[in-house]
């Protein structure tokens, strides 16, 4: 769990650039504790990537968060038409990568739907999906993480997609053209050149 509360204070910092947070709002909104949010600000501090709870370095913190992390469990599907699944569950899911930055930016090709999903729900996403389809590398793959990767998500063209945050951080680990993305949705977010 160590890592997953780093990652929170870390996306709550990133989705709140310009705004000036507290410690105990960064605890609050990553729903972790005090300490812990004072023991990672000094570590970024002292790596020059914050200065009083505000971010110095958006790409040095975006790297730091890329390399401390993991990358989340997921399993993998090929179904037609995966959109018409998503209209009809009521289950909670955000939508990351391809799709997620092709609903914001409109970049990159939309080659994979991914999509995070609840933990207790990934059961139900697996029946669903091999009702519809078969298991293995295809055009869908849903992801499972710590459930504040669900933090500030957005609706776009009807559809639940991740913060941009976490949208860019999940563009970086693709690497190659969604890399591409990433940086370029980091400038826009943070008007700073990469």
């Amino acid at each position: 769990m160590r890592g997953k509360k780093r990652e929170r204070i870390i996306r709550v910092l990133l989705d709140h650039p310009k705004e000036p947070l507290s410690k105990y709002r960064i605890a609050k909104e990553a729903g972790c504790s005090r300490t812990w949010v004072i023991e990672l600000l000094n570590n970024l501090e002292d790596k020059g990537l914050v200065k009083n709870n505000n971010i110095k370095d958006i790409k040095g913190l975006f790297d730091y968060w890329l390399n401390m992390g993991h990358m989340p469990f997921y399993r993998a599907y090929n179904v037609q038409n995966p959109f018409d699944l998503l209209k009809k569950t009521d289950m909670r899911y955000a939508i990351t990568t391809y799709f997620a930055e092709s609903f914001t930016q409109n970049y990159l090709f939309p080659s994979r739907l991914d999509f995070y999903i609840m933990e207790k729900d990934a059961e139900k996403w697996h029946d669903l999906f091999i009702r519809h389809g078969l298991v293995g590398k295809g055009n869908v793959k849903i992801l499972i993480d710590d459930p504040h990767v669900f933090y500030m998500n957005k609706k776009r063209k009807g559809y639940r997609i991740v913060s941009i945050p976490q949208l860019i951080l999940d563009l970086l680990r693709e690497e190659g053209v969604a890399k591409e993305a990433a940086y370029m949705l980091m400038e826009k977010k943070y008007n700073v050149a990469i």
